[in-house]
């Protein structure tokens, strides 16, 4: 039995060592395997500077895709397979870096070939690896805009360490990567780095001792002063056991030049000769009674350069766009297209309406010289020159007449039109275009508009783009009759403006008392809206809230127009040239400043509501805002007097009238009859203090703002929305008879820190206990109702009733019993 347990436990160590040996490569097949690695490394190499040098990167794509088709010619050195290694190994893989693979494999190889020791080929391994990824990020991290150096995954580990640490930290862990790999792979140590320096500094010393010009004096009076002190020693008898050891000199005694150099009497000059004094040396003036030095002032350099055009040069002007340097503006495929073929030309409809016209003027005998029509989408504009001698007065009287016979909706006439000698009759068409948002988006004069911001309204009747500045408007007003379009001309503006500004160049603070129509922008809270600090929501929809962030915006103005003053600069555009030029030092409190966009989608429900309390400070931010970059656009649907008040109709001058239903409503909003003979359905007047233009609004749908607000809403945004500076009014009109339950859970401990610092006010907590303002306004109140703090004194700090933390204690023991 015992021999038979042995005879099995010996089979089974054979077969692990025959299961050992079968896997151990022989010594012809490790150097098979060494030169294909070798081999391989090479054709590595040859495919990686094709891949550059032919920019295959952007040739080849097509041929890497289509591996199959053999009609596809690759512009690699190595072909196909060259181009696609090249593609998954540096664009798919690690970009640049990915030339330390060639060095691996042809170190494999080798080692494989020669049969060397792989412990140190893991050891290079290991840290070859470790420098592509630090590499690779490295390039992902400054070369954002070249995929091809960082290669995709290094583009995708920067973006996934800066969404956690963000730019500061991504570079800081990628320094210290660089550190590591120093201090193991090259073994640099603070002693290296020591012992270099200073063996520099022997070096320079050294090259110093060489350089130093021979001393003046003459050797012999090295030996003269030597000889005497030998003989003053050897005199002295008190002075024994003395070693006199001799200086060896590189200087020799020269005989010739201590004889006399004149050997006569005569040849001696009794006149002196004047050496001239040097202008780097000064005498001193020595007074009979004390000596003084007068030295000179050294004077100071001069840089020629401007610091200002020095950092711009070191540094380049300053990208405000920088936080979100990868932010993508929405695409055009986003909005849909209703029209396909544009506006049709009804022939048939034409005639008959131009005979009509003119068989109605010829009725009242009124002669016409010349008739042309031009087609707009929803309306076509006929102009007339009539015969000499015939009143306009009298063709414009006839406006209910042309109605009449073409039995059309409404029709319009301009007479004169502004800048022609012709008369114009406005006539709507029966089978109207649809305009379309993406049609004026892609506009060339939209796309290629050099304006601050740009506004795509919408096409005239001449079938071009209308496109307008909302920053030299500098305010919009728009008003009309329900369901006449304002909604979609509100949507049209903002959506221009998504468009065409970054995220940092422009905010918007929307306010929504229907809380419906602008709900769609909360997805780009972080992105484009401004808010009050300690709201939930950026869109405003609550009308006590909208007091507060008018006046906020206010403070902002105020705030915005120091900035100015400091810059010595009249309007925003100068300030900002001047703050990316780098000549505003943000250590004093200057910045970018966006431009702010206030949309109010029903002014008349907050008139009813608020009343002076919002019209005062929105006549305030029109009157002055402009300069600083704060512009209103304000749309309401009741156009009358006390809604669209004489003091803010003067303060704007650009006004979109869509229909009304009289002539007075038209009246109030355009000055100008016009309005009520609109048609609907997003036709509306335009004028801007002097012409009328008469344009059909672009449509967009719901869904197109959705799929904007969630393309913009799914990238990387700001931590928090723009914040407006917090307004405290002069009248808190809080109850102070707060119940002890109510209190807030901080209650005791911001009691302690008010009764330690012997001062009340809320900036104080908002420092120590890191609150916002609204809470620890909340605090200071329950603090005064408690009788803790004194009641409010101006812009003093409020008193403090209790004197120490004892008493404190004794104040609350009080409360619970």
């Amino acid at each position: 039995m015992a021999k038979s347990k042995k005879e099995t436990v010996n089979k089974k160590n054979d077969k692990q060592e025959g299961n050992k040996r079968s896997w151990k490569m022989t010594k012809p097949q490790k150097f098979v395997l060494g030169c294909l690695l070798v081999l391989f490394s090479i054709a590595l190499l040859v495919a990686f500077i094709s891949f550059y040098v032919n920019g295959q990167w952007q040739n080849d794509q097509s041929v890497i895709n289509q591996l199959g088709d053999r009609a596809e010619v690759a512009e690699n050195w190595l072909g196909k397979f060259g181009a696609y290694l090249a593609d998954l190994i540096i664009y798919r893989g690690f970009g640049l870096a990915s030339f330390i693979f060639v060095r691996l494999f042809f170190l494999t190889g080798m080692f494989l070939a020669l049969e060397l020791s792989t412990q140190k080929l893991k050891n290079t391994w290991f840290w070859d690896i470790f420098a592509i990824i630090i590499v690779s990020v490295l390039f992902g991290f400054f070369a954002t805009s070249a995929p091809e150096l960082g290669g995709t995954i290094g583009y995708e580990l920067n973006l996934f360490l800066q969404d956690y640490i963000g730019k500061t930290g991504t570079l800081l862990t990628l320094i210290f990567g660089l550190i590591v790999y120093l201090i193991f792979k090259i073994k640099l140590s603070p002693e290296k780095i020591q012992s270099y320096f200073d063996s520099t500094k022997k070096e320079f010393k050294s090259e110093l001792d060489t350089l130093k010009p021979a001393v003046n004096q003459p050797e012999s009076a090295y030996n003269l002063e030597e000889f005497a002190i030998k003989e003053d020693i050897e005199s002295d008898p008190e002075i024994d056991d003395i070693h006199i050891k001799t200086v060896d000199t590189q200087f020799e005694l020269n005989k010739e030049a201590l004889k006399p150099t004149i050997s006569h009497s005569s040849e001696i000059e009794l006149n002196p000769i004047l050496k001239p004094i040097t202008p780097k040396q000064e005498l001193p003036l020595v007074s009979p009674d004390e000596a003084f030095v007068i030295e000179k002032a050294e004077e100071e350099d001069i840089i020629e350069e401007n610091l200002a055009s020095r950092l711009v040069a070191d540094f380049g002007l300053f990208d405000p766009t920088l936080d979100l340097s990868n932010y993508k503006f929405p695409t055009i495929d986003l909005l849909k297209e209703y029209s396909t073929g544009g506006i049709t030309i009804n022939q048939e409809e034409l005639e008959e309406n131009k005979n009509k016209i003119v068989d109605t003027l010829r009725n009242y005998k009124i002669e016409i010289a010349q008739i042309k029509a031009t087609v707009g989408p929803s309306v076509t504009l006929y102009e007339i020159v009539p015969e000499a001698g015939i009143r306009i007065s009298k063709i414009k009287s006839l406006e209910d007449d042309i109605a009449l016979s073409l039995s059309a909706l409404g029709i319009r006439i301009i007479a004169p039109i502004p800048g022609k000698g012709t008369i114009g009759i406005e006539v709507p068409n029966k089978n109207p275009t649809m305009v379309s948002m993406k049609s004026v988006i892609g506009a060339a004069k939209f796309q290629e508009a050099e304006m601050e911001l740009p506004i795509a309204l919408g096409k005239t009747i001449s079938n071009e783009t209308f496109v307008v500045d909302l920053a030299k408007m500098p305010h919009l007003l728009m008003a009309g009759a329900t369901g006449q379009g304002k909604s979609v001309g509100l949507n049209a503006v903002l959506t221009s403006l998504l468009y065409k500004k970054h995220p940092a160049e422009v905010k918007f603070v929307l306010v929504d008392p229907k809380k419906v129509e602008l709900t769609l922008f909360n997805k780009i809270e972080r992105h484009y809206l401004a808010k009050l600090p300690d709201t939930e929501d950026a869109i405003i929809t609550d009308n006590a809230k909208v007091v507060n962030t008018l006046n906020s915006l206010c403070v902002e103005m105020d705030n915005r127009y120091s900035l100015l003053k400091d810059a010595m600069v009249r309007n925003i555009k100068e300030y900002n040239e001047k703050f990316k030029s780098r000549k505003l030092n943000p250590e004093a409190g200057h910045r970018f400043l966006p431009y702010i966009v206030l949309v109010v989608d029903e002014f008349a429900d907050l008139i009813m509501t608020a009343g002076k309390e919002v019209e005062i400070p929105i006549a305030r931010l029109a009157q002055l805002a402009r300069a600083i970059g704060i512009h209103l656009i304000i749309a309401t649907q009741r156009p009358s007097v006390n809604v669209i008040t004489g003091l803010i109709k003067a303060n704007f001058p650009a006004r979109i009238a869509f229909r009304v239903t009289s002539k007075i409503d038209s009246r109030t909003i355009l000055d100008t009859q016009g309005a009520d003979q609109l048609i609907g359905r997003g036709d509306l007047l335009y004028t801007n203090g002097n012409d009328v233009v008469r344009v059909q609004c672009a449509f967009i749908d719901t869904p197109e703002v959705e799929k904007i607000t969630d393309f913009i809403g799914g990238q990387k945004a700001y931590a928090t929305a723009y914040l407006l500076p917090e307004f405290i009014g002069e009248e808190t009109g809080i109850n102070l008879d707060i119940d002890i339950s109510e209190r807030d859970s901080l209650f005791r401990e911001a009691a302690e820190i008010i009764v330690n610092a012997q001062q009340g006010s809320a900036s104080l907590l908002q420092r120590k206990l890191k609150l916002g303002y609204n809470r620890a306004g909340r605090l200071i109140d329950q603090l005064e109702a408690a009788g803790i703090v004194g009641p409010f004194e101006g812009s003093k700090a409020r008193s403090v009733n209790i004197l120490d933390l004892n008493a404190l204690d004794q104040f609350f023991n009080n409360e619970q019993n």
